[in-house]
């Protein structure tokens, strides 16, 4: 039988841990499971592609929880172990040492995995993804003993790491299919911002040049990188970051409902009521980009769980509104911190608050004459504000947001107006 109390989390990360302190929090007392593939202590992961990367000896990795926090809230957290099935009808998992263990409720907080590359040399030694602490350890090591490194993708991750490699004094090299830098997440005045400022590092970005091949060294390791023009750069060590794929197989295996992620409902329930799924691998109702979107990101994997507390919880059930949380995101790439609040759109109408020469700056986009996104750079004021703002639904003119004189801080501090 299972037991009528017992919770069961697949995924150690960000989500998986937070959802595991907020059911304690709110007052769970069942039994609670926590499995993670990974062999160490659940960690975070933005360090890795940042300070972790640094000259030097390398951190030690940030805890997400001091290890007794774990036995402290009476948590069987198992690490190195891996969800092979779920039986949906035996309410039970099976992991790969031949156990099966039973759940109450289940829930998917799987994460995401690098997509790799399928062209002529990807296999060679010397080329590498980042996304866990193995991978971190192995590049800060590498990074001593090279000179050149060819960076596959501008997407957030691919430029945190040409920062450090060039902090480094290292020759960098970046392949970008796309037209700009960040470009599905970012405005294209603030992907120029972050061409030039790169280029500026020292870092030699080439846009609309995808990746055709690598070339290999007498040893099998690689030796260059062939773009889709036919450029040939020499890379003594290749990152791949051409993004994430969500990890969707148990979900899907299961029969539960997939789609660019797990699809869950505005309380993180998948169409199996008795499993939710959250954070990176999670699709749900995203009611500030007005349609089904999945995130990759802190704040949504620890506000995801926040709320599955709740629902698991039914705390407040049939009052509580679905998963609204604002979303927002920072990147630190060299001296520059970038941080964005909301979601901006194709065709949003977007103002310059500040000054890029001075490398202290924000764009505000605006939708319909709403305030929709803001995207800062190393002005942690006006992101706080945006956040504010945002959250509570409220908005300012694009002439305000445009006036150096307009006291941001001020406003966005103020209650609105009750009728």
């Amino acid at each position: 039988m299972t037991d009528p109390e017992n919770v069961v989390v697949v995924g150690n990360g960000q989500a998986g841990v937070q959802l595991v302190d907020s059911l304690r929090k709110e007052g769970y007392t069942g039994a609670i499971t926590l499995l993670g593939e990974e062999p160490h202590h659940p960690y975070q992961r933005p360090p890795l592609s940042k300070d972790y990367l640094a000259a030097g000896k390398a951190p030690v990795p940030l805890p997400l929880r001091p290890e007794k926090f774990f036995t402290t809230n009476d948590v069987d957290a198992r690490l190195g172990v891996s969800v092979t099935a779920i039986d949906r009808d035996a309410r039970t998992v099976s992991l790969d040492d031949g156990t099966t263990l039973a759940y109450s409720t289940l829930v998917l907080a799987t994460g995401a995995a690098n997509r790799e590359l399928t062209v002529p040399g990807a296999g060679l030694a010397g080329i590498h993804g980042l996304r866990s602490l193995t991978d971190a350890e192995t590049l800060h090591a590498r990074l001593d003993a090279v000179r050149s490194v060819v960076v596959i993708g501008a997407g957030f991750i691919g430029l945190e790491f040409a920062a450090a490699a060039r902090a480094r004094g290292l020759d960098v090299t970046v392949l970008e299919y796309a037209d700009r830098p960040m470009g599905r997440a970012l405005t294209p005045e603030m992907s120029g911002f972050f061409a030039d400022a790169h280029q500026r590092l020292g870092v030699s970005l080439r846009l609309g040049e995808g990746i055709a091949s690598f070339d290999a060294d007498e040893a099998g390791h690689v030796a260059a990188a062939v773009s889709t023009t036919g450029q040939r750069y020499p890379a003594d060590l290749v990152l791949v970051g051409v993004g994430v794929l969500p990890r969707t197989e148990l979900a899907a295996a299961a029969g539960l409902e997939v789609e660019n992620g797990i699809v869950v409902d505005g309380s993180l329930r998948t169409s199996d009521p008795d499993i939710y799924a959250l954070g990176d691998c999670a699709s749900f109702p995203n009611v500030h980009a007005g349609t089904r979107t999945r995130l990759e990101s802190v704040q949504n994997a620890t506000d995801q769980a926040r709320h599955a507390a709740h629902a698991i919880l039914g705390a407040g059930a049939g009052s509580k509104p679905g998963y609204a949380d604002l979303p927002w995101f920072w990147s630190n790439q060299g001296p520059l911190r970038l941080q964005i609040a909301g979601l901006s759109a194709p065709g949003d109408q977007t103002v310059l608050r500040g000054n890029p020469a001075q490398e202290k700056f924000s764009v505000f986009c605006f939708r319909n004459g709403i305030l929709a996104a803001v995207e800062s750079v190393n002005q942690p004021a006006d992101h706080m504000a945006a956040r504010r703002l945002l959250a509570a639904g409220r908005t300012l003119t694009p002439e305000q947001a445009a006036d150096p004189d307009f006291d941001l801080k001020s406003y966005s501090k103020q209650q609105p107006a009750t009728l």
